[in-house]
């Protein structure tokens, strides 16, 4: 296991990060503890989780992720060894079951949100508490334009009042740092800007979607993350599994997320399926399987603290692990700027 830095923390994090938002859903609680258990055993000891997952969001499981994660905790006992990741819920699209499909990102609700999180995670601190989504209307969740309806806002909390909230909770001891995630560049300027102005706690990370389908980062935000040193915390790698070739010409698993949400379409389009062709000839070609093109790219990126895997079996965690013991030549590296020029980001 490769060690990179987290921003300016001093601190170096694993640079695979296990996500768990099918915990509760697609996975029950023995297959949950199977996956933490080898994830550790693997040196894989960033876990990342949300007070909204498991997904899809429906109000009978809300929570029960982190439930299971701290069942976990309390087994095995082994909450030092961990760098725990967690996010507040931002307005709507978590559903209405959670504060009424509204969260103002306000010292009372961060306040009440984290109370949930660490009594479900049972332990009394988290290492990296984040904003899920911005709380204003912008670009997210693979939203494009930018119209009048964003300026036609109201209830927006002030940056400086969310930032003011976070350090309370950091001077408490309950969270250790902060980080924003699904943000934009104008925000997380802001968000710099604000902390350098008031002294608080600067972002030590951004979790945003990075994929062979989708590498919008790179513009803007790469640039952040080198000048401003916060790394990108890349969730979505395998985009929703497209990136692993089960769904090629046109096959439908029976378990897979894509199959069983409708909700998961980002990637479901011609654009995307032709891109995802071409890159499994390459990976073909070179020798290789197209999960590993797709992880190893990602993990060779600078801008890229640390890539969060998901699975739903432990075949598909262990392959994704090993993944990260390749590194892509030149001459493949190449090809995927060949096939990026044609159909760029087709699944923004």
């Amino acid at each position: 296991m490769n060690f990179k830095p987290l921003g300016q923390t001093g601190i170096e994090v694993p640079e695979i990060c296990l996500g768990t938002m099918t915990f509760g859903e697609q996975n029950n609680q023995n297959e949950a503890f199977q996956q933490l258990s080898y994830s550790l055993d693997q040196g894989l000891y960033f876990w990342d989780t949300a007070e909204m997952y498991p997904v899809p969001p429906k109000p009978e499981t809300q929570g029960a992720t982190e439930s299971i994660i701290g069942h976990w905790i309390a087994k095995y006992g082994a909450r030092d060894k961990l760098f725990l990741a967690s996010k507040i819920a931002g307005p709507q699209q978590g559903g209405s079951h959670i504060r009424d499909g509204y969260t103002r990102f306000v010292e009372s609700e961060i306040a009440s949100a984290l109370d949930g999180s660490l009594k479900r995670l049972q332990t009394d601190y988290i290492d990296l508490y984040q904003l899920h989504w911005p709380q204003r209307a912008t670009n997210f969740f693979g939203q494009l334009g930018y119209n009048n309806q964003h300026a036609q806002e109201h209830e927006i909390t002030p940056l400086e009042e969310t930032l003011l909230a976070l350090h309370k909770e950091v001077q408490k001891g309950r969270i250790r740092y902060i980080g924003l995630s699904n943000e934009t560049p104008w925000g997380t300027m802001k968000f710099l800007q604000i902390a350098e102005k008031l002294g608080l706690e600067k972002i030590v990370s951004v979790q945003n979607p990075y994929n062979l389908l989708n590498r919008t980062y790179e513009i803007g935000m790469a640039e952040i993350a080198k000048h401003e040193n916060i790394g990108l915390l890349a969730y979505s790698p395998l985009a929703f599994g497209y990136l692993t070739g089960k769904f090629r010409h046109g096959a439908k698993p029976a378990n897979a997320r894509i199959t069983l949400f409708s909700r998961f379409n980002r990637y479901t389009n011609p654009q995307s399926e032709w891109a995802t062709e071409q890159y499994a000839l390459l990976a073909e070609k070179h020798g290789i399987t197209l999960t590993q093109l797709a992880l190893a790219f990602i993990k060779q990126q600078f801008f890229v603290t640390s890539t969060i895997i998901g699975a739903t079996n432990m075949q598909q965690l262990k392959e994704n692990i090993d993944a990260f013991n390749l590194d892509l030549s030149e001459d493949i590296l190449k090809g995927i700027d060949d096939i990026h020029r044609q159909q760029s980001n087709p699944a923004p």
